[in-house]
């Protein structure tokens, strides 16, 4: 664990079950749930589960079950949403738009037709994001069939 890391970020306070998520995705060393300010509809984040507050922090073991956990939620995204593009992000301080202090990685469906809302700027519905996760939840379940 990094010295800087708090112990008390937003993220830390989900892997604890303090605050509720809207999730979509669990192992043992990592979580996936819905961005509650997205800036696209479908807008995931996937978070390691070890306690590190960027990417140069992250384990290398840490960094392979992220990535493995990116890429799968990824496709169940995809296809629950049927986006013209996805991009996939992971920001490195706040002058890289890091906004919480543990590494993510952000899975943002993006359309071809539609400008992306502001990072980090408006709650969504919460009923909506229960709805986005329940799509991304049910692409998952078909994936593993």
């Amino acid at each position: 664990m990094n010295s800087q890391y708090d112990t008390n970020n937003v993220f830390a306070k989900i892997l604890r079950g303090e605050i509720p998520c809207n999730k979509v995705y669990e192992d043992a060393e990592t979580i996936a749930f819905m961005d509650i300010m997205p800036q696209s509809d479908g807008h995931t984040l996937v978070v390691p589960k070890e306690a590190a507050v960027n990417l140069f922090d992250l384990s290398e073991a840490g960094a392979e079950a992220a990535i493995r956990t990116t890429q799968r939620v990824a496709r169940a995204v995809r296809q629950a949403f049927n986006p013209d593009g996805l991009s996939i992000g992971q920001f490195n301080g706040a002058a890289a738009g890091q906004t919480v202090p543990h590494v993510h990685f952000h899975i943002v469906p993006r359309y071809s037709d539609q400008t992306l809302r502001g990072h980090a700027r408006d709650m969504q519905n919460p009923d909506l994001l229960k709805a986005h996760a329940e799509r991304v939840i049910a692409a998952l379940r078909e994936q593993a069939a």
